[in-house]
């Protein structure tokens, strides 16, 4: 074996390096393997697993779908939703419950994988569906102040991709390059009325009339198996959400397949008769983010699912059996390693004296301090970029997931 060169003069003309070089060379080395430097690349965050986020747009009632049961002034302010629902909230603790359409999410949070995020808003005051969703998915501290979003931002900075299952790509995701929409392929159905006066057109030529009743009825059969699918109506709404929340883990769940998924559901905004609608939201939700589980398999595991929404309501119903906007509201958080099976308030109580503006439920946690500890966790965003990807975010809220 040929012994390694003992100094630079060794080595042949053509190989030498200067003994500047050697020096700088030696000094780099020994910089990198000092404490220092060694804890400093230990503290970046390095990225791992999947991010869902799940918009509810419209305004969820955060009091409908985590009720504080052990509040003293619950029973008058809510008694009669209850009673309205059809039977008792599914318990949390004692003082929260869970609205009893949700037992899938009710079942997470018996399993340690659910966490309740309650009297949670974001800097948002004014009580505007428009101004208050542009804001959430900015990521600013006032509306319009930004014209990207806080998760397009952080997937530019990381290099990493994301996909929203929307027509249209949100806020929350603009400026990333490596974003993507995606939506199932519909043919548009035929008016009705145009088809009533091809019908009558047709009516005396029994070979024209008799195709068209054969493509209806296979229209009608293809239409049927896409509502089953879940996919036959608008992609924000309740009866598309569930397929579309299963093809967003189909996504995730592939090799290569994109590490963010966005999701929007609407129609909670719930001025008027409120109880039924909201049973059928919440079932939807459920059913959707069980089906998101089930397709991630493995990867639900690693993957952190986000539901929020741009404000909360009021807390007390309204004289047509709804609530209006509000302020403070709920977020989940939920996944295979996520710190769950607990909810995550400082409550501020339901009293008159201690709502916001006599009405609302009082916000104690700003919601941007769950988005940062999911950029560091899932897209490896460290403390110097997160200041251009959360301008003015709070401190994050700590301990989210399992160690």
């Amino acid at each position: 074996m040929t012994p390694l060169p003992s100094s630079p003069s060794s080595l042949p003309q053509a190989s030498r390096w200067r003994r500047r070089e050697w020096l700088q060379a030696a000094g780099a080395l020994a910089l990198l393997a000092s404490p220092g430097v060694r804890s400093a690349f230990a503290a970046i965050p390095q990225a791992r697993g999947k991010l869902v986020v799940v918009m509810l747009r419209g305004a969820l009632d955060g009091l409908a779908a985590v009720p504080a049961t052990g509040d003293p002034q619950w029973a008058a302010l809510r008694a009669s939703t209850e009673a309205a629902a059809g039977s008792a909230p599914l318990p949390l603790d004692a003082m929260f419950g869970l609205h009893p359409a949700l037992p899938e999410l009710h079942r997470w949070y018996g399993q340690g994988q659910l966490l309740v995020v309650h009297a949670v808003a974001s800097p948002y005051r004014e009580r505007s569906h428009f101004d208050a969703q542009q804001l959430l998915e900015s990521g600013g501290q006032r509306p319009f102040e930004l014209n990207t979003g806080w998760l397009g931002r952080a997937l530019d900075a990381s290099g990493q991709r994301g996909v929203a299952l929307s027509p249209a790509m949100p806020v929350a995701l603009r400026g990333a390059r490596g974003a993507s929409t995606w939506t199932p392929a519909r043919s548009a159905s035929p008016d009705a009325d145009l088809m009533a006066r091809i019908a009558q057109t047709y009516q005396n030529d029994p070979a024209l009339s008799g195709l068209l009743e054969q493509a209806l009825s296979q229209r009608g059969t293809l239409g049927a198996g896409v509502r089953e699918a879940g996919m036959g109506a608008g992609t924000g709404s309740a009866g598309a959400f569930v397929g579309l929340a299963r093809q967003a883990g189909r996504f995730l769940a592939e090799p290569g397949g994109p590490d963010v998924a966005w999701l929007d559901f609407d129609g909670w905004d719930t001025h008027t008769q409120q109880n039924g609608r909201l049973q059928r939201q919440f079932t939807a939700l459920d059913s959707g983010l069980a089906a998101l589980r089930e397709s991630l398999g493995e990867r639900w595991a690693d993957t952190t699912v986000l539901v929020m929404t741009e404000f909360g309501r009021s807390v007390a119903l309204n004289g047509s059996g709804g609530t209006d906007h509000g302020t403070g509201g709920v977020a989940f958080l939920a996944g295979g390693a996520v710190a769950g099976g607990r909810v995550l308030a400082d409550w501020p109580g339901l009293a008159s004296r201690d709502l916001l503006d006599g009405r609302d439920l009082r916000p104690t946690r700003d919601v941007r301090s769950l988005l940062a500890p999911l950029l560091q966790r899932h897209l490896g965003v460290g403390q110097a970029a997160m200041g251009r990807v959360l301008p003015g975010a709070p401190p994050a809220a700590p301990d989210l997931w399992r160690t």
